[in-house]
């Protein structure tokens, strides 16, 4: 992918872009999150994203974090419409055994979050997202070739033009170098569901 065509939201104090490998070190205290549950809302995490009209395709890159330590240290890709809708996955530093594979997806102002408990010796992850016009599946892998499903989400305003990307924050008292390499977008490799047929009216 061109890095050219991407753009910063909220740009980091200190990144290095070359031509296939993007350096992000994080700023405590920045983060994504909306309302649910803690009920705070923060919306601060340096994001570069490119945009496209395209209804059906897979986005992927790899991640390495050796140097994330801190709880809630993360890097991932992110889909960033606006403050109040977006989705982003990452795997999140938890203590010295263990972290937090995860996704959360914010529609209308409020997040979820979905995890898995993962061994904290994992320093690097690829993440694949894939769109359906306003319907998106988010993988992983630890190879780069075989990927497995993390979720299946609905965006209510995913519909039209999109932006998406990556991202990486620090939420505590924190920073990290995050690298980002291999960003490459592809015909969608997630295929037409094939199975039960949709409800007659």
């Amino acid at each position: 992918m061109d890095l050219k065509t991407f753009k910063w939201v909220r740009e980091p104090q200190s990144y290095k872009m070359e031509e296939d490998r993007i350096e992000i070190i994080t700023t405590p205290h920045t983060d994504l999150w909306q309302r649910t549950y803690y009920h705070f809302q923060n919306d601060n995490a340096p994001l570069l994203q490119t945009e496209t009209e395209e209804k059906y395709f897979s986005f992927v890159v790899k991640t390495d974090f050796q140097e994330s330590h801190h709880r809630f240290d993360q890097c991932g890709i992110v889909m960033y419409l606006d403050s109040e809708n977006w989705l982003k996955a990452s795997i999140e530093y938890e203590n010295a055994k263990y972290q937090h594979l995860g996704s959360v997806v914010t529609n209308h102002g409020y997040s979820d979050w979905a995890t898995t408990v993962i061994d904290a010796s994992i320093k690097s992850m690829w993440y694949r997202l894939s769109r359906r016009e306003d319907d998106f599946c988010i993988e992983c892998s630890f190879d780069g070739i075989s990927f497995d499903q993390m979720r299946v989400c609905h965006m209510h305003e995913g519909n039209g033009k999109i932006r998406f990307g990556i991202y990486a924050c620090s939420p505590e008292d924190s920073s990290f170098k995050a690298i980002f390499t291999g960003l490459q977008m592809s015909d969608c490799q997630w295929k037409a569901h094939d199975g039960q047929q949709p409800d007659m009216a």
